[in-house]
This record gives structure tokens, C-alpha cells and sequence, in this order.
């Protein structure tokens, strides 16, 4: 095997070591392993884009795992689906800013879960043992939404400051 073909070998088994060891934290995290599995593939993928058939090629998978583990993926909006041009081949993609939009609809998850439990507080009574800590979970989760506002906030303002300095980085490198 010549030197070129031996790189890109090795650096493909690096790809799918780095996989399954992101697979494996977001597994510790909570995340089903099939679902952590098909995420870090398409997070490792330089378009971050691939069909089942490719996720399943690559993971030594089978079809119907990759299906499963897919609208898994798609209803917590880690991932989304689109056909291929042309064709009825479904792709998947993952975004660059995946982890951004998935805090943004933790948002909305979380105003639901304030207004559900403010009900059982009322519920279960106000004042009582449980009341209290339906009240403090309540009050936990919008004190939550208001530091997770700023903190999108930042991040959008230090994304912005980041790409300034990897364009000018570029314009310079082209002078």
C-alpha cells in the first residue's frame, strides 16, 4: 500500500475511533446508543451530510437501526431530514449550529413544563411539602430560561466576533 492510500486509511479508523467515543459520552449523557452513534458520524462527516445507506456502510449497521435511531434524532431536532435531489433517497443532515438551536427549543420545552407544573402546585395545594417543590422547580426553570437567554445571546455576539476574525484571517492569507 503506498504512503497516500496508508494516511487516508489511518485517518479514517481515527474518524470512526473519534465516532464511538463520542457516541460513548453522549451515551454516559443519556442519549440511546444507536441515536449517539449516527449523531457523531454525521458530526465527523465534512459536509454533515449522509443517506442511511452511508450511515449504515459506516457503522456497520443495519437499515432499519439507522431508521429508528433517526426518528429519534429528527424529533429532538438534532438532526433533519431531506431528499435527495432527484431521487427518493432520504439524506440526514446535522447543522453547524445544532447545539444553538437545540438549547433554543429547550426554551419552549421548558415554559410547557413551567406552566404544567404551576398547575399542580395549584393542585397538590399551595403551602404544602409538595406544593413547595412543585413552586421551586417552577421557579428553577424560568430562572434557567432567563440565564439560557443570555447566554444564546453571548454566544451569538462571540460566533459573530469569531467568523469576523477567520474571514479577515482569510483576506489576509489571499493578500
Amino acid at each position: 500500500m503506498d504512503s497516500g492510500r496508508w494516511v487516508l486509511v489511518e485517518r479514517e479508523q481515527e474518524r470512526a475511533d473519534f465516532v464511538e467515543r463520542f457516541a460513548a459520552d453522549l451515551v454516559v449523557a443519556g442519549m440511546a446508543r444507536m441515536p449517539s452513534r449516527i449523531f457523531s458520524c454525521l458530526m465527523a462527516e465534512e459536509s454533515g451530510v449522509l443517506t442511511s445507506a452511508e450511515l449504515s456502510e459506516r457503522l456497520r449497521i443495519s437499515p432499519a437501526a439507522v431508521s429508528g435511531a433517526m426518528r429519534y434524532l429528527t424529533q429532538v431536532g438534532l438532526v433533519s431530514k431531506e431528499r435527495e435531489p432527484g431521487s427518493r433517497r432520504d439524506r440526514y443532515r446535522v447543522r453547524g449550529d445544532v447545539w444553538f438551536e437545540s438549547l433554543t427549543r429547550r426554551d419552549e420545552m421548558m415554559m410547557r413544563w413551567i406552566r404544567v407544573l404551576k398547575d399542580g402546585e395549584s393542585i397538590v395545594g399551595a403551602g404544602t411539602a409538595a406544593g413547595d417543590r412543585l413552586a421551586e422547580s417552577a421557579e428553577f426553570f424560568e430562572f434557567m430560561i432567563d440565564e439560557l437567554h443570555g447566554m444564546l445571546g453571548r454566544w451569538r455576539v462571540e460566533r459573530d466576533r469569531r467568523a469576523a476574525e477567520a474571514a479577515e484571517a482569510t483576506a489576509q492569507g489571499a493578500q
